[in-house]
């Protein structure tokens, strides 16, 4: 018999993922703080709920797929969270970015109650919400990470169990260290050939299979090129975990020099009001420092 399913978070990752969850046939019970952006997932068969103790109280696995660390605490173990109705041997399943400290502070209180969490956060913004085939990095108990398996391959094409609670969010953060500095690699390129007169989209056919290529070039690369600073993942959340990324790394005092550099770049952008823009306005960041 499939788990019955609680789904907290709505937006522009959460309802496509939901979505897919209930094509997949589970019985899915949904709560978003905006009401309203439980409507499409309610047309599709989603039981709506009034709180996420009410969500816990019907479910075996709750996800939640909010914004930050005090989001995931608010709608977790705060008045009418989660943990006000979580049954005994239920699991949530935060796929979030959040701290990975956090994350272990949650788990120890979900603990108290006989109930499991898995940290999972994933990767391929939007589309691969869309189409099923994010990238899910999870920590948490390997057994409760076994049981919970069915689940996270609706939602994600390349599920990773990655260790103990806590190292999810770790992996998530090395995945955004990655995808933001080769963010900051491509908008160099571009603005190099384009200094020097060559066409950067035949810059970017000539790169993009070789050794330089990279999702951010053959994604983001086009993007930057027509000016399309719409967003799959936009600037504020990228600045999200960047913070994240390098409160860790002050913890453990290790140096991210490159990480530092594109997150000041990324605070020009927001200096500039354009942190509601896709990752790709970066280059607009970079391009200002030209003389």
């Amino acid at each position: 018999m499939k788990e019955r399913l609680g789904f907290i978070g709505l937006g522009i990752m959460g309802q496509p993922m939901c979505l897919n969850l209930l094509k997949a046939g589970f019985k899915v019970i949904v709560y978003n703080r905006t009401a309203s952006k439980m409507d499409n997932t309610i047309k599709a068969g989603a039981i709506p709920a009034e709180s996420p103790k009410a969500v816990a109280k019907e479910s075996d696995v709750i996800i939640t797929m909010v914004t930050d660390s005090p989001d995931v605490m608010e709608v977790v173990l705060g008045e009418n969270g989660v943990i006000q109705g979580i049954r005994e041997d239920s699991v949530l399943i935060d796929m979030s970015t959040i701290s990975p400290k956090v994350t272990q502070e949650i788990a120890a209180e979900l603990q108290n109650k006989n109930a499991h969490m898995l940290d999972a956060p994933v990767s391929g913004g939007d589309t691969g919400a869309i189409n099923g085939t994010l990238a899910i990095m999870v920590g948490g108990n390997k057994k409760i990470f076994q049981r919970c398996l069915p689940i996270l391959n609706i939602i994600g094409k390349t599920v990773t169990y990655v260790g103990n609670q806590g190292t999810g969010q770790i992996v998530k953060l090395c995945n955004q260290i990655l995808v933001s500095v080769t963010n900051m690699a491509v908008c160099e390129a571009i603005l190099f050939a384009q200094k020097a007169g060559v066409d950067p989209e035949v810059m970017i056919r000539a790169t993009s299979q070789g050794a330089g290529g990279s999702w951010q070039l053959s994604n983001l690369g086009p993007k930057m090129i027509k000016q399309d600073f719409s967003p799959g993942f936009s600037v504020e959340l990228q600045l999200k975990d960047l913070r994240l990324a390098l409160e860790s790394a002050g913890k453990m005092e290790q140096p991210l020099p490159a990480l530092t550099l594109v997150n000041e770049l990324f605070l020009l952008n927001k200096d500039h009001r354009e942190e509601k823009e896709g990752t790709q306005a970066l280059i607009k960041s970079i391009a200002r420092l030209s003389k």
